[in-house]
Order: C-alpha cells, then structure tokens, then sequence
C-alpha cells in the first residue's frame, strides 16, 4: 500500500512510498482511510522533538489523524464491523494515518459523525480531543467561567471555542487582523487583534488558558488569571507528573520537573494552577464529540484539503501557521 512516511529525523518532511499493509491484530480494526488532516504535532515528530518520550522505529508511517471506513475486525473487537464509517485519533504509539490502510485500537475509533464529509470527519479527532482533554477533563470549566484560548483561528482554538461556549464559559481569543470577525462567528465573546494589541494588557480576571503557543505567552497567560485560576499547556513544558502518566524513565521525570520549573513556580506565588496535557487517544471521548458535532454544537473547520501526493506541501503550509482550522490529506 502506499503511505507518506519519513525515514530519520530531520528537515525533510518525507516522502510517498510503498509499505506492507497492516495484519490487524485480535482488538485492531483494519481502516481504509478516505482523509486524513495535518496537525503541528507533524512537524514535531518528524522533526524529532519528541523522540525522547515517544521511541518510533524507522519506517515511520506519519499521520495523527484519520477518517474511512472499517475493512476487516479483529477476533476480539465487539464494536465495529465491516463497512462502519469512523473516526480516530490513532494511540500516540501507533500513528499512520497517511496511508491507505491503517490498523488501529478497537478502543481509539468511534462512528463518524452522520452530518459529516469524510474529510470534515478527519479534521477533528486529535483537535477536539485536545480541547475535551483541556477543557472539560482538566479545568472542568464551568457555567459562567472566563477562559482564554491562545490562537483562536488554529485548528485547536476553532474547536475549543465552541466547546468553551457550549459549556456556558465567557471566551477570549487571539487572531490576526484579516480573522477578527471570522473568529467571532465562532462564538467567541472577545477576540483580540494581536497585531494591534496584547493580550496581557487587554484582559484580567480570567479563570482558565488554553496555551498552544511559546514560554514568552505562556508566561503573559499568568498575569491575565486570577488567584486559583488554571493555566493549561499544550505545548509545554512538560512536567514530572506527564513523565509519571506516560510511564518515562525516572531521568526524564527529573528532566521534565526541571524544565517547568520555572513557570511552576511563578504560577505557585500568584495561586495559579500549572498543567501541561498531552493529548491522548479515546474513543469513548470521540463518542461524546460525535454526539456534539451531529447537533451542531461544534462544527469543523476546514481550510484546505490537499490531495495525497501534496503531503508535503500540506505539512509545510501548517507549518508557517496560517491555517484557518484544519488542512486535509484526501485520499479517496
């Protein structure tokens, strides 16, 4: 079969070449992906920046994202069956979504929603997981409560504002000038033209952030929340307690406490609540977007779709960060 994938670490985004298909095991569903999308965490992989807590062997299949339908079930799956629609954010250490065939945990796939293209269903796993795991797991924002989302016009910020306002929260965002009022629409309450204007100087009191950026806003974020308030990180740095739930080895733990050190402290003198998550895949939790996507409570984002022999330029336009949600690999 054919699948896009990198052959070490490096610059180069890889390439399109030929792979054996994947023998589903006794709880694996075989999946023929239709559309995939392009996420930074790509990138980063590909780069190798997460090489020390995710140990990929070469050939590496790439891909966090996938929508098609189901071809073969394994002995053990109780769930799907042959000619299901689904949706998934394959488990971190089993990625390869680019690619024809992908087999894949009964326990990270989910029905694709009924109101759903193939490639508006492939834009959502990790992003939507992403602001479920920030959102309602972590900060279990509430009625009434402020929240702040860093990059509102990315693939994450898209969804999580609409997860945020169907929560009952009062939502602030960033973008830049051309987005404001696309941003908006979104249902954002506040958005806040960062060409024109800091974020930090903007607003106050806030009870949650949803950080997707770097340490110079991470650190902005805390002088926006008030005593007790939760700021939460996707891009870092880490933390011990990550290093514990991924079951590192104990140095990286070290490592990890190390380097979040710093913000861990100053979030501490100020009474504000550091988190850094890692995304990780459920399909129980897929399940519950499902349901939000097929009442109209979060509708995907699509920016582009590229078709598979444009991996690569798809991988690079995510890359400069200017993406109006998400850009799509289809593949049938």
């Amino acid at each position: 079969m054919k699948a896009f994938l990198i052959d070490r670490y490096g610059k180069s985004h890889g390439r399109i070449g030929e792979v054996p298909e994947p023998e589903p095991g006794i709880n694996d569903v075989l999946v023929e992906v239709h559309a995939s999308s392009v996420n930074l965490l790509d990138s980063k992989i590909s780069k190798g920046e997460f090489k020390l807590i995710l140990p990929y062997t070469f050939p590496l299949i790439m891909g966090n994202d996938l929508a098609g339908v189901v071809v073969r079930v394994g002995s053990g799956v109780r769930n799907f069956k042959p000619g299901d629609e689904v949706y998934a954010r394959p488990p971190q250490a089993c990625i390869g979504g680019f690619a024809e065939l992908i087999a894949i945990e009964e326990s990270a796939l989910a029905l694709k929603p009924k109101n759903t293209t193939m490639e508006e269903a492939a834009s959502l796993p990790l992003v939507a997981l992403t602001a479920w795991q920030v959102l309602v797991e972590t900060a279990r924002l509430k009625k009434g409560q402020k929240v702040f989302i860093h990059a509102g016009s990315g693939g994450v910020g898209t969804v999580a504002i609409q997860l945020a306002k169907h929560l009952g929260a009062f939502v602030a965002t960033t973008t830049s000038t051309s987005n404001v009022d696309w941003v908006k629409a979104l249902g954002a309450d506040v958005v806040i033209d960062y060409k024109q204007q800091n974020f930090e100087n903007a607003l106050c009191d806030y009870d949650v952030v949803l950080n997707s950026l770097g340490p110079v806003e991470l650190e902005k974020s805390l002088s926006i929340l008030k005593p007790g308030g939760q700021l939460i990180s996707i891009s870092g740095p880490p933390t011990a307690e990550f290093a514990k739930e991924q079951k590192l080895f104990w140095g990286l733990g070290w490592v990890m406490r190390l380097l979040s050190s710093g913000i861990r402290r100053k979030a501490r003198k100020k009474d504000i609540r550091y988190a850094f998550v890692f995304m990780r895949a459920s399909g129980a939790q897929l399940e519950k977007i499902t349901k939000l996507v097929e009442s109209g409570v979060i509708k995907p984002v699509i920016d582009r779709v590229f078709p598979f022999e444009s991996t690569a330029e798809a991988l690079t336009y995510v890359e400069r960060g200017r993406a109006k949600g998400k850009a799509i690999i289809k593949l049938i």
